[in-house]
Protein backbone atom coordinates (compact mmCIF):
# COMPACT_ATOMS: atom_id res chain seq x y z
CA UNK A 1 0.00 0.00 0.00
CA UNK A 2 2.67 2.60 0.82
CA UNK A 3 5.09 1.48 -1.62
CA UNK A 4 2.27 2.16 -4.81
CA UNK A 5 1.05 5.34 -3.05
CA UNK A 6 4.96 6.74 -3.12
CA UNK A 7 4.74 5.78 -6.74
CA UNK A 8 1.61 7.32 -7.79
CA UNK A 9 2.51 10.21 -5.66
CA UNK A 10 5.70 10.89 -7.05
CA UNK A 11 4.38 10.64 -10.49
CA UNK A 12 2.92 13.87 -10.26
CA UNK A 13 5.91 15.30 -10.84
CA UNK A 14 7.77 12.64 -13.37
CA UNK A 15 8.34 9.72 -13.82
CA UNK A 16 11.25 8.05 -11.89
CA UNK A 17 10.94 4.41 -11.61
CA UNK A 18 11.80 1.24 -14.05
CA UNK A 19 9.19 -0.28 -16.02
CA UNK A 20 10.14 -3.55 -14.09
CA UNK A 21 9.39 -1.69 -10.43
CA UNK A 22 6.33 -0.05 -11.86
CA UNK A 23 4.95 -3.14 -13.28
CA UNK A 24 5.65 -5.55 -10.08
CA UNK A 25 5.39 -3.05 -7.17
CA UNK A 26 2.31 -0.66 -8.85
CA UNK A 27 0.26 -2.72 -11.20
CA UNK A 28 0.34 -6.19 -9.69
CA UNK A 29 1.25 -5.98 -5.71
CA UNK A 30 -0.32 -2.46 -5.93
CA UNK A 31 -3.54 -3.10 -7.43
CA UNK A 32 -5.39 -6.30 -7.56
CA UNK A 33 -3.13 -7.79 -4.58
CA UNK A 34 -4.03 -4.73 -2.35
CA UNK A 35 -6.87 -2.65 -2.03
CA UNK A 36 -9.58 -5.35 -2.96
CA UNK A 37 -7.67 -8.11 -0.01
CA UNK A 38 -8.04 -5.05 2.60
CA UNK A 39 -12.23 -4.53 1.40
CA UNK A 40 -12.51 -8.02 1.42
CA UNK A 41 -11.56 -8.37 5.39
CA UNK A 42 -13.44 -4.96 5.77
CA UNK A 43 -16.50 -7.51 5.27
CA UNK A 44 -14.63 -9.99 7.06
CA UNK A 45 -14.27 -7.47 10.30
CA UNK A 46 -18.23 -6.54 9.83
CA UNK A 47 -18.74 -10.16 11.34
CA UNK A 48 -15.89 -10.54 14.13
CA UNK A 49 -16.61 -7.01 14.93
CA UNK A 50 -18.51 -6.22 18.50
CA UNK A 51 -19.69 -3.34 17.61
CA UNK A 52 -22.31 -4.67 14.48
CA UNK A 53 -25.19 -3.36 15.36
CA UNK A 54 -26.90 -1.40 12.15
CA UNK A 55 -26.71 2.48 13.51
CA UNK A 56 -23.16 1.41 15.33
CA UNK A 57 -22.24 0.38 11.78
CA UNK A 58 -24.04 3.72 9.72
CA UNK A 59 -22.27 5.37 12.62
CA UNK A 60 -18.84 4.32 11.79
CA UNK A 61 -19.41 4.97 7.57
CA UNK A 62 -20.00 8.80 8.34
CA UNK A 63 -17.26 9.28 10.38
CA UNK A 64 -15.01 7.33 7.47
CA UNK A 65 -16.32 9.78 4.34
CA UNK A 66 -15.57 12.39 6.50
CA UNK A 67 -12.02 11.55 7.66
CA UNK A 68 -12.06 10.82 3.75
CA UNK A 69 -12.71 14.49 3.09
CA UNK A 70 -10.49 15.56 5.68
CA UNK A 71 -7.01 13.55 4.30
CA UNK A 72 -8.11 14.90 0.79
CA UNK A 73 -6.60 18.30 2.33
CA UNK A 74 -3.21 16.80 3.33
CA UNK A 75 -2.46 14.66 0.08
CA UNK A 76 -3.85 17.26 -2.58
CA UNK A 77 -4.86 21.14 -0.96
CA UNK A 78 -1.65 21.52 1.56
CA UNK A 79 1.04 19.87 -1.05
CA UNK A 80 -0.49 22.12 -3.94
CA UNK A 81 0.06 25.09 -1.99
CA UNK A 82 3.55 24.32 -0.32
CA UNK A 83 5.00 23.21 -3.91
CA UNK A 84 3.20 25.90 -5.54
CA UNK A 85 5.18 28.68 -2.93
CA UNK A 86 8.41 26.86 -2.80
CA UNK A 87 8.68 26.19 -6.96
CA UNK A 88 6.55 28.55 -8.39
CA UNK A 89 4.36 25.93 -10.34
CA UNK A 90 0.61 25.66 -9.10
CA UNK A 91 -0.05 22.63 -11.46
CA UNK A 92 2.23 19.60 -10.49
CA UNK A 93 -0.85 18.43 -8.07
CA UNK A 94 -4.29 19.34 -9.50
CA UNK A 95 -7.10 20.67 -7.43
CA UNK A 96 -9.70 21.28 -10.28
CA UNK A 97 -10.69 24.34 -7.76
CA UNK A 98 -10.92 22.98 -4.22
CA UNK A 99 -13.31 20.33 -5.80
CA UNK A 100 -10.43 17.81 -4.95
CA UNK A 101 -11.73 17.87 -1.42
CA UNK A 102 -14.31 15.44 -2.41
CA UNK A 103 -12.47 12.67 -4.04
CA UNK A 104 -13.44 9.18 -3.79
CA UNK A 105 -10.52 7.54 -2.22
CA UNK A 106 -10.97 3.92 -0.29
CA UNK A 107 -11.87 5.50 3.54
CA UNK A 108 -14.69 7.22 1.51
CA UNK A 109 -15.75 3.91 0.00
CA UNK A 110 -15.42 2.68 3.49
CA UNK A 111 -17.76 4.95 4.67
CA UNK A 112 -20.54 4.16 2.13
CA UNK A 113 -20.15 0.48 2.09
CA UNK A 114 -20.94 0.62 5.90
CA UNK A 115 -23.67 3.13 5.84
CA UNK A 116 -25.03 0.89 3.42
CA UNK A 117 -24.53 -2.55 4.98
CA UNK A 118 -25.88 -0.78 7.96
CA UNK A 119 -29.06 0.10 6.26
CA UNK A 120 -29.21 -3.03 4.83
CA UNK A 121 -29.04 -5.16 8.66
CA UNK A 122 -31.10 -2.46 9.76
CA UNK A 123 -34.10 -3.88 7.41
CA UNK A 124 -32.64 -7.64 8.44
CA UNK A 125 -31.57 -8.45 4.41
CA UNK A 126 -30.52 -12.38 4.19
CA UNK A 127 -27.07 -12.61 2.28
CA UNK A 128 -29.13 -14.34 -0.86
CA UNK A 129 -29.86 -10.48 -1.32
CA UNK A 130 -27.60 -8.89 -0.21
CA UNK A 131 -25.31 -10.80 -2.97
CA UNK A 132 -27.57 -9.85 -5.65
CA UNK A 133 -27.71 -6.23 -4.62
CA UNK A 134 -23.92 -6.01 -5.28
CA UNK A 135 -23.73 -8.27 -8.42
CA UNK A 136 -26.89 -5.51 -10.29
CA UNK A 137 -24.63 -2.86 -8.74
CA UNK A 138 -21.17 -4.22 -9.84
CA UNK A 139 -22.71 -4.76 -13.74
CA UNK A 140 -24.02 -1.73 -13.40
CA UNK A 141 -21.00 0.10 -12.66
CA UNK A 142 -19.15 -1.76 -15.37
CA UNK A 143 -21.32 -0.35 -18.02
CA UNK A 144 -20.94 2.75 -16.83
CA UNK A 145 -17.54 3.53 -16.42
CA UNK A 146 -15.73 6.95 -16.96
CA UNK A 147 -19.24 8.48 -18.23
CA UNK A 148 -19.29 12.35 -17.85
CA UNK A 149 -21.68 14.77 -17.30
CA UNK A 150 -20.72 17.57 -18.86
CA UNK A 151 -19.93 19.05 -15.13
CA UNK A 152 -17.03 18.94 -12.68
CA UNK A 153 -19.21 19.45 -9.57
CA UNK A 154 -22.25 16.06 -10.99
CA UNK A 155 -18.77 14.17 -11.57
CA UNK A 156 -17.24 14.48 -8.46
CA UNK A 157 -20.64 13.91 -6.08
CA UNK A 158 -21.68 11.45 -8.90
CA UNK A 159 -18.23 9.62 -8.40
CA UNK A 160 -19.05 8.68 -5.16
CA UNK A 161 -21.16 5.88 -6.68
CA UNK A 162 -20.15 4.85 -10.50
CA UNK A 163 -16.76 5.74 -12.04
CA UNK A 164 -17.07 8.93 -13.77
CA UNK A 165 -14.23 10.37 -16.33
CA UNK A 166 -11.06 12.51 -15.60
CA UNK A 167 -10.43 10.52 -12.03
CA UNK A 168 -12.55 11.95 -10.11
CA UNK A 169 -12.87 8.84 -7.93
CA UNK A 170 -10.40 5.97 -7.05
CA UNK A 171 -13.21 3.52 -5.51
CA UNK A 172 -17.24 4.21 -6.97
CA UNK A 173 -19.66 2.18 -4.55
CA UNK A 174 -20.88 0.21 -7.29
CA UNK A 175 -18.04 -1.62 -8.67
CA UNK A 176 -16.33 -2.14 -5.80
CA UNK A 177 -19.10 -2.46 -2.88
CA UNK A 178 -19.16 -6.82 -3.95
CA UNK A 179 -16.10 -7.33 -2.51
CA UNK A 180 -16.67 -6.15 1.23
CA UNK A 181 -20.26 -7.89 0.42
CA UNK A 182 -18.30 -11.17 -0.17
CA UNK A 183 -15.84 -10.83 2.71
CA UNK A 184 -19.17 -10.30 5.17
CA UNK A 185 -20.80 -13.21 3.51
CA UNK A 186 -17.65 -15.57 3.28
CA UNK A 187 -17.12 -14.31 7.09
CA UNK A 188 -20.18 -15.83 8.55
CA UNK A 189 -19.14 -19.23 7.08
CA UNK A 190 -15.56 -19.01 8.14
CA UNK A 191 -16.53 -17.70 11.90
CA UNK A 192 -17.99 -21.53 11.65
CA UNK A 193 -15.74 -23.54 9.57
CA UNK A 194 -13.96 -25.76 12.10
CA UNK A 195 -11.49 -27.90 9.72
CA UNK A 196 -10.03 -24.67 7.98
CA UNK A 197 -6.90 -26.64 6.71
CA UNK A 198 -9.86 -28.03 4.35
CA UNK A 199 -11.13 -25.02 3.41
CA UNK A 200 -7.86 -23.53 1.75
CA UNK A 201 -6.84 -27.19 0.40
CA UNK A 202 -6.75 -25.23 -3.03
CA UNK A 203 -5.06 -22.08 -2.46
CA UNK A 204 -2.37 -22.58 -4.95
CA UNK A 205 -4.35 -23.11 -7.94
CA UNK A 206 -6.07 -20.21 -6.85
CA UNK A 207 -3.06 -18.08 -6.82
CA UNK A 208 -2.06 -19.37 -10.08
CA UNK A 209 -5.38 -19.15 -11.77
CA UNK A 210 -5.56 -15.78 -10.64
CA UNK A 211 -1.81 -14.38 -11.29
CA UNK A 212 -1.69 -15.57 -14.45
CA UNK A 213 -4.99 -13.45 -15.45
CA UNK A 214 -3.89 -10.48 -13.88
CA UNK A 215 -1.04 -10.71 -16.17
CA UNK A 216 -3.01 -11.44 -19.32
CA UNK A 217 -5.13 -8.23 -17.76
CA UNK A 218 -2.08 -6.24 -18.50
CA UNK A 219 -0.87 -7.41 -22.10
CA UNK A 220 -4.16 -6.86 -23.45
CA UNK A 221 -5.56 -3.79 -24.57
CA UNK A 222 -8.63 -2.41 -22.11
CA UNK A 223 -7.15 -5.17 -19.69
CA UNK A 224 -8.16 -3.92 -16.27
CA UNK A 225 -4.18 -4.02 -15.02
CA UNK A 226 -3.45 -1.90 -18.52
CA UNK A 227 -2.08 0.99 -18.97
CA UNK A 228 -5.92 2.28 -19.89
CA UNK A 229 -6.97 4.91 -17.16
CA UNK A 230 -9.40 3.68 -14.36
CA UNK A 231 -9.72 0.26 -15.94
CA UNK A 232 -8.55 -0.80 -12.56
CA UNK A 233 -10.32 1.54 -10.40
CA UNK A 234 -13.55 1.08 -12.37
CA UNK A 235 -12.86 -3.04 -13.03
CA UNK A 236 -16.42 -4.84 -14.20
CA UNK A 237 -17.87 -7.96 -12.45
CA UNK A 238 -15.55 -10.21 -14.34
CA UNK A 239 -12.44 -8.05 -13.33
CA UNK A 240 -14.09 -8.72 -9.85
CA UNK A 241 -14.26 -12.38 -10.04
CA UNK A 242 -10.68 -12.73 -10.36
CA UNK A 243 -9.54 -10.42 -7.38
CA UNK A 244 -12.20 -12.55 -5.21
CA UNK A 245 -10.36 -16.07 -6.66
CA UNK A 246 -6.75 -14.54 -5.18
CA UNK A 247 -8.09 -13.02 -2.37
CA UNK A 248 -9.55 -16.29 -1.11
CA UNK A 249 -5.65 -17.86 -2.38
CA UNK A 250 -3.97 -14.87 -0.45
CA UNK A 251 -5.70 -15.79 2.78
CA UNK A 252 -4.90 -19.42 2.40
CA UNK A 253 -1.57 -19.06 1.75
CA UNK A 254 -0.82 -16.93 4.92
CA UNK A 255 -2.74 -19.30 6.81
CA UNK A 256 -0.62 -21.92 6.01
CA UNK A 257 2.58 -19.55 6.54
CA UNK A 258 1.15 -18.65 9.52
CA UNK A 259 1.90 -22.13 10.88
CA UNK A 260 5.70 -21.85 10.41
CA UNK A 261 6.18 -18.25 11.32
CA UNK A 262 7.40 -17.53 15.06
CA UNK A 263 5.14 -15.61 17.45
CA UNK A 264 6.94 -12.21 17.12
CA UNK A 265 6.37 -12.58 13.73
CA UNK A 266 2.67 -12.95 13.56
CA UNK A 267 2.54 -10.08 16.69
CA UNK A 268 4.44 -7.49 13.90
CA UNK A 269 1.52 -8.44 11.68
CA UNK A 270 -1.04 -8.10 14.21
CA UNK A 271 0.41 -4.82 14.98
CA UNK A 272 0.02 -3.52 11.42
CA UNK A 273 -3.76 -5.03 11.73
CA UNK A 274 -4.93 -3.43 14.30
CA UNK A 275 -4.01 -0.26 13.35
CA UNK A 276 -4.84 -0.09 9.44
CA UNK A 277 -7.12 2.51 9.55
CA UNK A 278 -4.66 5.21 11.37
CA UNK A 279 -1.51 3.89 9.63
CA UNK A 280 -3.32 4.69 6.02
CA UNK A 281 -4.43 7.92 7.37
CA UNK A 282 -1.05 8.70 8.59
CA UNK A 283 1.02 7.64 5.38
CA UNK A 284 -1.35 9.47 3.68
CA UNK A 285 0.17 12.99 5.40
CA UNK A 286 4.06 11.32 5.66
CA UNK A 287 4.03 10.57 1.80
CA UNK A 288 3.92 13.94 0.26
CA UNK A 289 5.33 16.28 2.72
CA UNK A 290 7.78 13.94 3.20
CA UNK A 291 8.73 13.68 -0.67
CA UNK A 292 8.26 17.77 -1.34
CA UNK A 293 10.95 17.94 1.67
CA UNK A 294 13.36 15.71 -0.38
CA UNK A 295 12.75 17.62 -3.66
CA UNK A 296 13.91 20.71 -1.83
CA UNK A 297 17.17 19.69 -0.26
CA UNK A 298 17.72 16.82 -2.82
CA UNK A 299 16.42 17.79 -5.97
CA UNK A 300 15.34 14.78 -7.73
CA UNK A 301 18.35 12.76 -7.82
CA UNK A 302 17.09 10.46 -4.98
CA UNK A 303 14.21 9.40 -6.93
CA UNK A 304 14.80 5.93 -8.28
CA UNK A 305 13.83 2.56 -7.60
CA UNK A 306 16.09 1.85 -4.65
CA UNK A 307 15.52 5.53 -3.08
CA UNK A 308 11.90 5.57 -3.38
CA UNK A 309 12.09 1.99 -1.98
CA UNK A 310 14.06 3.18 1.25
CA UNK A 311 11.60 5.91 1.43
CA UNK A 312 8.79 4.04 2.09
CA UNK A 313 10.29 1.82 4.10
CA UNK A 314 10.67 4.81 6.16
CA UNK A 315 7.38 6.26 6.29
CA UNK A 316 5.90 2.42 7.01
CA UNK A 317 7.92 2.23 9.95
CA UNK A 318 7.20 5.90 10.88
CA UNK A 319 3.23 5.19 10.35
CA UNK A 320 3.41 2.45 12.43
CA UNK A 321 5.32 4.11 15.33
CA UNK A 322 2.36 7.21 15.15
CA UNK A 323 -0.42 5.09 14.82
CA UNK A 324 0.44 2.31 17.69
CA UNK A 325 1.56 5.87 20.38
CA UNK A 326 -1.84 7.10 19.03
CA UNK A 327 -3.63 4.09 19.96
CA UNK A 328 -1.97 3.81 23.39
CA UNK A 329 -2.87 7.54 23.99
CA UNK A 330 -6.44 6.42 22.65
CA UNK A 331 -6.76 3.33 25.60
CA UNK A 332 -5.40 5.84 28.04
CA UNK A 333 -8.06 8.65 27.19
CA UNK A 334 -10.58 5.44 27.47
CA UNK A 335 -9.44 4.28 30.81
CA UNK A 336 -9.20 8.33 32.70
CA UNK A 337 -12.84 8.90 30.90
CA UNK A 338 -13.81 5.24 32.52
CA UNK A 339 -12.63 6.01 36.03
CA UNK A 340 -14.16 9.93 36.08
Amino acid sequence: MIFTHTVITISYIGNFISPTYNLVVNSILGCPCAAPVFMFCMGVGMVYTRHKQWNMMIKRGVKLLILGIILNVFIYIIPYFVLGYAIGNYNIVPIYGGLILFFVDILAFAGLSFIFMGIFKKFELSNKYLLLIAVLLSIIGSFLRNITFGDPGLNFLLGYFIGTKLEFTSFPFFNWFIIPVVGYIWGTYFIRVKDKSKLFRFWPVLLIVSLFYFVYSIKIPGGFLSSEPNYYYYMTTFDVISCLIYIHGNIGFCYYLSKFLPNKITKVFAVLSSNITVIYFIQWILIPLTLIFIILLFDYSLFNDLGLSSISIFILILSTLCATYYKKLKNIKLKLTSKN
